[in-house]
């Protein structure tokens, strides 16, 4: 005969620190050991904070990066140091795209090929400017 399942539960902290995770909660909140989430930290893909004993420290909002690394993960070929570097690029790539549509450029920074003006084109501007 076995016995069924039962769920744990496990004490959430209340007050002012709520926002922030101990090491084997936010491992188990990600769905990882506890050793990878250490790894993550060595990587410097997950930052995390540690108190006067060592214990690692995180905030919830880094759940999402977890998950965003496992989801790379699983859709690219590729071991964690390099997924640090694609997440680095695709971070960049947002933000430039941030700040062209904050200027209000919706058209591409380069001309498309082939429709780059020539000097004939360029000197008639210049003409009426």
């Amino acid at each position: 005969m076995t016995v069924p399942y039962l769920p744990v539960r496990y004490p959430r902290s209340r007050g002012a620190g709520s926002d922030r995770l101990r090491q084997e909660e936010f491992a188990r909140l990600c769905g990882l050991h506890p050793d990878l989430v250490r790894r993550f930290v060595a990587l410097g893909l997950v930052p995390a904070a540690r108190d006067a004993d060592g214990c690692l420290w995180f905030t919830r909002s880094q759940v999402a990066a977890v998950a965003r690394l496992q989801r790379l993960r699983a859709a690219l070929p590729l071991n964690y140091a390099a997924l640090g570097l694609i997440v680095d690029l695709l971070d960049r790539i947002t933000e430039l795209e941030t700040e062209l549509r904050i200027r209000g450029r919706t058209e591409p920074v380069r001309p498309p090929p082939g429709t780059e003006p020539t000097d004939s084109d360029q000197t008639r501007s210049t003409q009426w400017t």
